[in-house]
């Protein structure tokens, strides 16, 4: 999965950007200054592959593993040159997510923060970007139609759709039809992605900015950015004492992954072998065989039976023998669909 950060500039997404990738993220940043683009990916957090590592004692773990990319050409410039800045939506076309950042903290002798409108004024930036490429898909496929060439009239109607959603500045995320359509995929249109809005606070502020107008599907969380890039730093005794006097219960790479799966509807499922325990990543609804290809092509070609065990049975009776007496060890078939704490063992055969 990756993820791309966007944001006016003065937004603070290189701070947050470097909060959530640690001290890696310095480099990083620099090189985007620079007009190169970077990816920082880090391990997803979570304590279900700690258990099961502990427990199993593998040669390997592997958690499963989330990108962030920070777009050249989207410096914190001086706010007044913000009608100039270059959000670099290109850049972000080929992530699976956005993460779009507003400041809501007050500048040193700057305008006060306007979270909400800075919300729309970049969603409208994407709605345009979006248009054009269906305006000229739409008047290639009119071009080719009086060549006498053949079009594919299914997909012409899904772009008159989009058309007509993007002229009235609705996201195309809001329709299942176009969202999804395996036609309209290689168009990687920005506003059928999943987002998140993240609000960039001061150290002190933890409560959302007022942003009535926001849409309720839109999942909005509070960072402090200055703040939680200071504490990702530190050492992790010092931190831990910093999160709590802030009232931060979790790291942010923790908070951010949570609620980015949840915008992206991803789940987790994990494999347990002789020598490794690894944690994969798949959108909800997938089906067993389908997890099985992830893994290897030859296990959906073998496909036999899903080995499946709830992570929650399995701490619960402390291992798969005492779970299978107990009847939650279940042999289920290639149209299962896996579901959030799977543990799974593919029998197959080639």
């Amino acid at each position: 999965m990756k993820l791309g950060m966007i944001g006016l500039p003065q937004s603070g997404r290189r701070t947050i950007f470097r909060a959530l990738t640690g001290t890696r993220a310095v480099e990083a940043i620099e090189r985007a200054r620079k007009g190169d683009q970077q990816l920082v990916t880090v391990n997803v957090p979570d304590e279900r592959v700690d258990y099961l590592s502990n427990t199993f004692k593998p040669k390997r773990t592997i958690y499963s593993q989330i990108g962030y990319l920070l777009p050249a050409g989207t410096g914190d410039l001086d706010y007044a040159s913000a009608d100039k800045e270059n959000v670099a939506l290109s850049a972000v076309r080929t992530c699976d997510g956005l993460l779009q950042v507003v400041r809501n903290f007050q500048l040193f002798g700057g305008p006060p923060p306007t979270p909400e409108r800075d919300f729309f004024r970049l969603q409208s930036e994407i709605f345009l970007s979006d248009l054009m490429v269906t305006e000229k898909r739409i008047e290639r496929m009119a071009a080719d139609a009086k060549k006498g060439k053949e079009i594919e009239k299914t997909e012409l109607t899904l772009l008159e759709k989009c058309r007509d959603l993007l002229t009235a500045e609705k996201p195309l995320r809001d329709d299942e039809e176009v969202s999804t359509s395996p036609l309209l995929k290689g168009f990687t249109f920005l506003s059928a992605k999943p987002m998140l809005l993240i609000s960039n606070n001061s150290d002190e502020d933890e409560d959302l900015p007022e942003m009535p107008h926001v849409p309720d599907n839109i999942e909005v969380m509070v960072v402090r950015g200055k703040l939680e890039m200071e504490i990702a730093e530190m050492a992790p005794e010092e931190a831990e004492e910093f999160l709590s006097a802030f009232h931060i219960e979790r790291s942010l790479i923790d908070r951010v992954i949570r609620r980015s799966f949840s915008v992206a509807q991803l789940i987790s499922f994990f494999t347990i072998v002789e020598d490794e325990v690894r944690s994969w990543t798949v959108a909800k609804g997938t089906s067993a065989i389908e997890a099985a290809d992830l893994i290897h092509s030859d296990m959906k070609k073998g496909f036999i039976r899903a080995e499946v065990l709830p992570y929650n049975e399995f701490v619960r009776y402390g291992s798969f023998s005492e779970a299978k007496k107990e009847g939650q060890l279940r042999l289920e078939g290639k149209e299962y669909v896996v579901r959030d704490g799977d543990i799974i063992r593919f029998r197959f055969s080639v």
